[in-house]
């Protein structure tokens, strides 16, 4: 990924919608207005047409006619899919966790498997990105811990988990 700077911000303003730019323009962090613009330019160079996002009740944003797509970043990537059906991504940075937010986002039988795993941060991450993927293609993103722990209980999507380069990235789709 290209460095992430102000200058970078600046240089792809002018590449993006409106709405786009304006909606980048309210995070208070170059990160985060930089993901925004960044994100968006992969989506437009995998879909040719014009790209006016809507939100659905949850705050999920969709283009009106299709195609669906998801977009996930952390802290030096960017994920983007798209696709004719619903479809979710997730990626994030292999790490450390805190074992109480294992306690709070996973089931009983999830959190033996990472107490049990050789890498139980490798573990926790592959079982979150599989879970956010999930509610990301569902629409409703992260609403409770509750929701979380049952993510993958009776999942409708099928559900790609890689790791690459120190990251783990979960596609879930029809």
């Amino acid at each position: 990924m290209e460095e992430c700077t102000e200058e970078a911000v600046q240089a792809m303003l002018p590449q993006v919608s409106q709405q786009r730019r304006e909606q980048a323009l309210r995070f208070r962090h170059v990160f985060g207005r930089f993901c925004c613009l960044k994100s968006w330019l992969m989506l437009s160079a995998m879909h040719i047409g014009e790209m006016e996002f809507l939100y659905n009740e949850h705050g999920k944003p969709y283009i009106e006619g299709g195609p669906f797509f998801s977009i996930s970043h952390c802290k030096e990537a960017i994920a983007v899919a798209l696709d004719d059906q619903p479809i979710g991504i997730d990626i994030e940075s292999i790490r450390r966790f805190d074992p109480e937010l294992v306690t709070r986002t996973m089931s009983p039988s999830e959190q033996a498997l990472i107490a049990a795993s050789d890498h139980p941060e490798r573990a926790f991450i592959r079982l979150w990105t599989q879970k956010e993927a999930v509610l990301k293609a569902e629409g409703t993103g992260i609403s409770s811990f509750d929701q979380l722990c049952s993510a993958l209980d009776n999942p409708s999507y099928t559900l790609d988990t890689h790791e690459s380069e120190g990251y783990i990235y979960t596609v879930a789709y029809k």
